[in-house]
């Protein structure tokens, strides 16, 4: 049985004791452990503490098997659970990003024909392999700046055919990278072209015929839908969240990214979590914090920062009233081409004014929360997954610290060490 011991770390970041997202000051609770090791066993954390401690461990005096990994006197923390991405796609978007400097705004970009509906092309026209082997590139990418666990959504097809296929691209993905991959259908991501003239048949076609098919084929854990204009009504959007449910599939919602809108309704279908939130307002803040659907608030301001906004989702607003928050890259072709999550938590720290402790939490324990695996992921806790993320630095607060700077030395992914030379 594959044992590592990870030893000679200055700060170990446990998050441990969570029994449910973290809400207020408890953001800033990170369980540090001084001078610490960590011994995992089969995949599986099997025991946290002091070097002194491990010395004096049981399982270790009996078992010479095992792999010790010397973190230089770094940071350990839990792997990164990066809970919204889009890495289904095929080219980036280079002719919006040229747009974008130009002046042209986001709403103005999708409608000459450019944003989301620009990725179609590309991903309908690839063989899934293709889409497979882009994929894995990001999800290596992921690892090496510290990410163990992946939400993966689809949304670039928007057909039948090309939605199953990036679902099963996904699928294939998971299999040849040793982290975790939570699927997420986002067949709801914009109307396509071919149904502009009738969008409300195109929300037929989701709910009658790709989400029983996705369900049935066990392709995805969640379904999301883009709850804004320019994309799904409100009603249209209650139409699928209520299909997602009908087929047993959980809930997200893309909601409150380009403008503010009364969306109390998605509460009845307890969604996981509410993601961007730019423009929520004091009211929707207070019922999003006082709802006992544990409802996370995921923010995602590496799109605020490439779309060069000023505004960024209300941060403080949402910790101070005691709402769950999580960070996430929103890695995507058009509006964060990021897979940066220490870059986010940067970004977190300086534009959106969380602390360094705060940012940790969202990304970890509060992103596992918000994709219900939080029994085995975003602390590191005797019996949770082996995944951890072990940084170069003596300090956590410098890992928002030095931005655009790679500080990761590599990550324990599903008990597989992946260290840097």
């Amino acid at each position: 049985m594959n044992a590592l011991l990870l030893t000679n770390i200055s700060q170990l970041l446990t998050l441990r004791g969570a029994h449910a997202p973290r809400r207020g000051h408890d953001m800033r609770y990170l369980g540090i452990v001084e001078d610490a090791a960590v011994l995992c066993v089969g995949g599986k954390i099997v025991s946290v503490g002091t070097r002194k401690e491990a010395a004096k461990d049981a399982w270790l005096k009996s078992n010479d098997d095992v792999t010790e990994v010397d973190c230089r006197g770094g940071v350990v923390l839990p792997g990164f659970v990066d809970s919204h991405t889009h890495p289904a796609f095929m080219q980036p978007r280079l002719v919006d990003f040229e747009k974008r400097i130009e002046g042209a705004s986001y709403e103005q970009i999708s409608a000459a024909g450019g944003g989301i509906r620009a990725s179609l092309d590309g991903v309908r026209a690839a063989k899934k392999s293709e889409l497979t082997g882009k994929v894995v590139s990001a999800l290596n990418q992921m690892a090496s700046e510290g990410t163990t666990t992946v939400e993966a959504k689809s949304g670039y097809g928007l057909s039948v055919e090309s939605e199953l296929k990036s679902l099963e691209a996904i699928r294939d993905s998971a299999k040849q990278w040793p982290g975790t991959v939570v699927p997420t259908l986002l067949g709801a991501h914009v109307v396509p072209p071919e149904y502009k003239a009738n969008p409300d048949e195109y929300v037929r076609i989701i709910c009658e015929e790709l989400i029983p098919l996705v369900a049935k084929k066990k392709l995805a854990q969640f379904v999301d839908v883009f709850c804004e204009r320019g994309a799904f009504t409100l009603e249209q959007s209650e139409k699928i969240l209520a299909a997602a449910a009908a087929n047993g599939l959980a809930t997200r919602a893309h909601v409150w990214q380009l403008s503010p809108a009364k969306l109390q309704s998605l509460y009845q279908f307890k969604p996981a979590s509410f993601d961007h939130l730019d423009y929520m307002d004091d009211e929707d803040i207070a019922t999003l914090a006082k709802s006992d659907t544990d409802t996370i608030a995921t923010l995602v301001p590496g799109a605020n920062y490439f779309l060069g906004l000023e505004k960024y989702p209300p941060a403080r607003k949402l910790i101070e009233a005691g709402a769950a928050v999580a960070l996430a890259t929103d890695f995507n072709p058009g509006t964060s081409p990021t897979v940066s999550m220490p870059f986010v938590l940067s970004l977190a720290c300086t534009h959106m004014k969380m602390t360094p402790a705060e940012a940790i939490a969202a990304a970890t324990i509060n992103g596992a929360w918000s994709l219900r695996i939080a029994d085995r992921k975003g602390s590191i806790e005797p019996g949770k997954d082996a995944d951890l993320a072990i940084f170069g630095v003596k300090d956590y607060r410098e890992i928002p610290y030095w931005f655009a700077t790679d500080t990761c030395s590599g990550v324990i992914i599903g008990g597989e060490p992946r260290l840097k030379t």
